[in-house]
């Protein structure tokens, strides 16, 4: 998964792309703060004075969509959607260009037809639509109406008694069209150059009204195709969005089956959890948190064998829990820890495979986003998620903690003595940034709050240490931390949104089951086919984001898996732990094109590097999938 940095707008004489910038990041700027003091002001207000906000839960909700929609068109035109991209990163400087012009024109055939596929939804819901609109749709499509609508003619749903949801659903074509309209401004400055790209659109089209039998012969050579474009840098939304398309134009189906998924998810009740997480990790990464947790944990295991490296790899938990993506840690901790560590005595090969590792360790103890999103696809409950997924979380630390101690005493690294004053004065300085956890999941546990209410209060506590006790944000430090924190939700949430439809295929055609009956016929061992699972995992770990690996993974596994009696929670772990090691996986881990990048070394030299941690976290991945107690204790069944 990879995010570049934001590239500035071009400014045209009349500062049109500026003006359009400012408003986009506004948007996602007060939108995203919003979102985390509705749910605080309307808890409090219920709490003590018997009162709320009317609507709340759906503008919250809804808030989620805008936020996704328009962060992702903010995104594309930053070029930090979520991409594998491979080969783009390994291809000689004269092909960089035509490989990226490539990708854009199969981006934009995406876009072409996820849009229209929202306008089909918009259509469908919009209670006074005139009769002629209707005559846009072809034939075969119209019993998309008789069977699919989401809410009735007569009785349309309104968010907060105000806004008609068909309103609400149209920011999902808009969204799409100006990600369009962001890509052609940023790939084309000449105007035959846009034309060209232009061209997407009518070739969309014409492909959409081909005939299913038609189709059928294009599935397979245009999936190998969108593939190829996906290692060259075609956007990972785009990838399943084109995919879908073509599966749904195959059966005869309206696409409009994939909004009406994305805006389902999105708009579901859990979901606003996860950009406020998002938000609380980007104001621990833009502050000193990590400066003060540094010097907490060095203070305190800087006396043991390893310390250090231990300190290294604690920060790195700690700030992965809460951004919820592996590559935000290695890119934003990655300078911070090197020279420490190589000061320290560590060699430069350990401390690269360290953090490499280090940047995705984080991802199940609880509250990560990946915990809290698998609940949401497996419909089970979060709180027992998050109780299930400490011991495991802790097991994959464990072994790269005594790996950090051997290797210290081996190479005989140099230790600090230790100081209980600077000890305590460390623990008071961070000792705000240490409370986060404890509070959120306080709330969690103690049945005060819900996942998101909790989330909201969590990210309040955090600014308020940040801004107010330590003073480390001033106004304009929020806003740009609110930008960006928006921005990497929105890079997620389309990707989501448009994962779910693809699910939405998958389910449909029956594949789950049919893969299950399958399994059922052919494998009669519980230990095979925790082998081949643990396998297939790995293999979707390095090849797709975890985010819509979840999305697309999990509905296909839980019939499977319940052939043989693995209860859906304990699969779950099982499922993100191996997640998180695909990232480490060479050829084509994710953690390791990033860490190429970020510490400019071969790409073969950082996987060798890692590999010593690869084998310590694929130890930890058996542990948890063939002892069920480490997970299951905390269930209630």
């Amino acid at each position: 998964m990879t995010a570049r940095d934001p590239t500035p707008v071009a400014l045209t004489a009349a500062g049109k792309p500026f003006r359009a910038a400012f408003l986009e990041d506004a948007v996602i700027a007060v939108t995203l703060l919003g979102m985390a003091l509705l749910p605080v002001i309307e808890s409090v207000g219920r709490t003590f004075f018997n009162t709320g906000i009317p609507g709340a839960t759906h503008f919250l909700r809804h808030g989620t969509l805008l936020l996704g929609f328009v962060a992702a068109v903010a995104a594309t035109r930053d070029d930090r959607n979520l991409k594998i991209s491979a080969l783009e990163l390994v291809l000689p400087g004269s092909w960089k260009r035509p490989a990226g012009r490539f990708a854009t024109y199969i981006t934009l055939m995406a876009c072409t037809a996820l849009g229209w596929a929202g306008l089909l939804l918009v259509i469908a819901e919009a209670p006074a639509a005139p009769e002629a609109w209707r005559t846009w749709i072809p034939e075969r499509f119209l019993p998309f109406w008789e069977d699919r609508l989401l809410f009735t003619e007569g009785n349309p749903e309104r968010i907060g008694n105000l806004i008609p949801v068909w309103m609400a659903e149209a920011l999902m074509p808009l969204g799409f069209l100006g990600i369009m309209i962001r890509l052609i401004q940023r790939e084309a400055a000449t105007v035959p150059g846009r034309l060209a790209l232009l061209t997407a659109l009518p070739a969309t089209w014409l492909l959409s009204l081909t005939p299913p039998d038609a189709i059928g012969a294009l599935v397979l050579p245009g999936i190998l195709l969108l593939l190829a474009a996906a290692a060259l840098g075609l956007p990972i939304f785009a990838l399943l969005g084109a995919i879908a398309a073509l599966l749904f134009w195959n059966d005869g189906v309206t696409t409009a089956a994939i909004p009406a998924e994305t805006y389902r998810i999105v708009t579901s009740e859990i979901f606003p959890a996860i950009p406020i997480f998002t938000l609380i990790g980007f104001i621990l990464s833009e502050s000193n948190a990590s400066r003060r947790l540094e010097q907490l944990f060095v203070a305190w295991f800087g006396w043991m064998p390893g310390g250090i490296a231990v300190a290294a790899t604690l920060l790195c938990a700690f700030f992965t829990t809460f951004t919820g993506a592996s590559g935000a840690t290695i890119l934003a901790l990655g300078a911070l820890l090197l020279p420490i560590l190589t000061h320290r005595g560590f060699s430069e090969s350990f401390s690269v495979g360290l953090l490499t590792s280090t940047g995705s360790i984080g991802l199940l103890l609880p509250p990560s986003l990946v915990v809290i999103l698998f609940a949401v696809v497996a419909q089970v409950p979060m709180v027992e998620v998050f109780r299930a997924a400490i011991v495991p979380g802790l097991l994959m630390i464990l072994p790269v903690v005594v790996w950090c101690v051997w290797v210290a005493r081996r190479d005989r690294i140099r230790r600090d003595p230790f100081s209980a004053p600077a000890a305590w004065r460390a623990l008071r300085g961070a000792a705000g940034e240490l409370s986060i956890p404890v509070v959120v999941l306080g709330l969690i546990f103690a049945g005060w709050s819900t996942p998101v209410e909790a989330a909201a209060f969590g990210a309040v506590y955090a600014l308020v240490i940040e801004s107010l006790i330590h003073r480390d944000l001033g106004p304009r430090d929020l806003y740009r931390l609110l930008v960006r924190g928006g921005i990497m939700v929105g890079s997620i949430l389309v990707v989501l949104g448009v994962a779910m439809g693809l699910t939405s295929y998958l389910i449909d055609a029956g594949i789950p089951q049919d893969a299950a009956e399958w399994v059922r016929t052919h494998v009669s061992s519980r230990i095979v086919f925790l082998i081949v699972l643990n396998l297939a995992l790995l293999l979707v770990g390095c090849l797709m984001d975890i985010f819509s690996a979840l999305i697309v993974v999990v509905p296909l596994l839980l019939p499977i898996a319940a052939v043989f009696g693995i209860d859906p929670v304990h699969l779950g772990i099982i499922v993100l732990a191996n997640l998180q090691l695909g990232y480490l996986t060479p050829p084509v881990g994710m953690n390791l094109f990033l860490a190429s990048v970020r510490f400019n070394r071969p790409l073969l030299r950082v996987a060798r590097e890692t590999f010593p941690f690869l084998l310590l976290n694929a130890l930890a991945v058996l542990l948890i999938t063939f002892l069920p107690a480490l997970t299951l204790w905390a269930v209630e069944r």
